[in-house]
């Protein structure tokens, strides 16, 4: 595959994966909004996630990660909005007086999904750790001596944006099933909702005092 070694491709893959699998705000993001809006709009979220990390490995292919990792001003300025908006969500969430809502009217259903993919597009998008990870990890897997170097880069990057959609397909498909365990319970739909909430409020700080 362009030049890449199987080898090599499998160790790539096999490290996405355990990055993946740590939970974290993305994966929270996809599990809540399947738990409460439905596989749909979880699938809209996991759009939103894949568009940032393809955003984040071509900015890594530029040369911008570096230059954010160099300037202490500007990887704060991204990691505090980061923070931020993760509590933001995390918040909104605390305060929805109602888990399950996709189905309640198509034009909730609509806007929902909207609302859905600008999450997912944001929340990575604005965690310079998701930046730094592909434009630390990419370049390990690029050997110039396999051939021209873009044409690894754009495999590896592609690779890395279709591993982490995988994966998000099948959170979208837990928090789905997790949203119609719970629904109808009051109890049980307070409590997945405070348990979504406080733990994007919690990656939130944990991302501003990181």
């Amino acid at each position: 595959m362009f030049g890449l070694a199987l080898d090599q491709l499998s160790l790539f893959v096999t490290a996405l994966a355990v990055v993946y699998l740590v939970p974290g705000p993305d994966m929270i993001l996809v599990l809540q909004t399947g738990a409460a809006r439905g596989r749909s709009a979880a699938l809209a979220v996991a759009a939103g996630l894949a568009v940032a990390r393809a955003s984040h490995v071509a900015l890594s292919a530029v040369g911008l990660a570096a230059l954010i990792q160099a300037s202490d001003l500007a990887y704060e300025a991204v990691r505090h909005a980061g923070a931020a908006y993760l509590v933001y969500l995390g918040v909104k969430l605390l305060r929805a007086p109602s888990l399950r809502i996709a189905a309640d009217a198509p034009e909730i259903a609509a806007l929902s999904h909207a609302e859905a993919f600008r999450a997912g597009l944001l929340t990575n998008l604005m965690n310079p750790k998701a930046l730094l990870f592909c434009s630390i990890l990419l370049p390990q897997f690029v050997h110039p001596e396999a051939g021209p170097t873009a044409p690894q880069f754009a495999a590896l990057g592609l690779l890395l944006v279709l591993t982490g959609l995988l994966f998000d397909l099948v959170f979208a498909a837990l928090g789905d099933r997790i949203g119609a365990a719970v629904h109808g319970s009051r109890w049980a739909e307070r409590a997945e909702r405070w348990l979504f909430g406080s733990l994007l409020i919690a990656f939130g700080v944990r991302l501003a005092w990181a």
